[in-house]
């Protein structure tokens, strides 16, 4: 694909999470106008959403200065927006719809298990021992932590309003796989790291987790089509939106919900 200059088209980091971020509002707004028959090819805008912003979460996290404040950064995100869902519901009651969207915690687990390939990468500089424990309990702390919240989504009958307000407490602030909102596909995130420099093998990792999808008649195969921005990206960060997107995406799910919690 080549510009008016001549010059094969070429998208930055912002490129990419603007592309995210319309397919993204497409997808949310079939999500919250089904009760009015939004059609359901709507969704399919959806599906490349994850996987492009899994990648730039990848990107982020190899270039960032500081992989801490970046991995917080997320957390935070991760805890205010379960909270912000939470509260709109219960502010607006719009049972016809429910808000379990929370991308930050995809991208926070992601980051986890990236600090775990870190740990391993750094076994050849010496403290083997040290670096493979660590990078093994990072790998695993997603998985450990689902354990935590078994016992919560599996009570059954009413519960008391303490252990409501616990329940929600422990689902906002736990980043377990199990709580992911793309569920095991986050770990195309480590998978996409470890091949951060290759280009065509994240690419092909993607075709791969795509095929398995599909093989299970899921439409979330449609992730495939997410390969053609990420083949095109530059490498280059473009314009700075270091804070728009930790902003806009909890104001628009908030808005389309209350429209349409307001419409119907």
């Amino acid at each position: 694909m080549k510009t008016q200059s001549g010059h094969f088209l070429q998208l930055t980091t912002f490129d990419l999470k603007i592309i995210g971020i319309v397919l993204m509002v497409i997808d949310h707004f079939h999500q919250t106008f089904v009760p009015f028959g939004a059609p359901t090819w709507l969704d399919w805008f959806g599906r490349p959403v994850a996987t492009i912003f899994f990648f730039t979460a990848v990107v982020g996290f190899s270039h960032t200065h500081s992989k801490k404040s970046y991995m917080l950064r997320l957390y935070i995100s991760m805890v205010v927006m379960a909270v912000l869902m939470s509260l709109t519901q219960q502010l607006i009651n719009f049972d016809q719809v429910q808000l379990i969207n929370n991308i930050f915690r995809d991208l926070f687990i992601g980051t986890i298990f990236m600090a775990a390939v870190d740990q391993f990468e750094k076994v050849p500089d010496g403290h083997a021992g040290k670096h493979i424990t660590l990078g093994i309990f990072l790998f695993l702390l997603p998985f450990l932590l689902s354990l935590v919240m078994l016992p919560l989504l599996t009570t059954g009958g009413s519960i008391s309003f303490g252990h409501r307000l616990a329940m929600q407490a422990l689902l906002a602030i736990n980043p377990a796989i199990l709580l992911a909102e793309n569920g095991l596909m986050v770990l195309l995130i480590p998978i996409m790291y470890i091949f951060r420099k290759v280009r065509w093998a994240q690419l092909v990792s993607i075709l791969v987790v795509a095929a398995i999808y599909g093989f299970f008649g899921s439409t979330q195969w449609m992730m495939l089509f997410a390969i053609i921005p990420i083949a095109l990206y530059n490498g280059a960060k473009g314009h700075g939106m270091k804070y728009f997107f930790y902003i806009f995406y909890p104001a628009h799910i908030i808005f389309l919900y209350a429209l349409a919690a307001w419409l119907y």
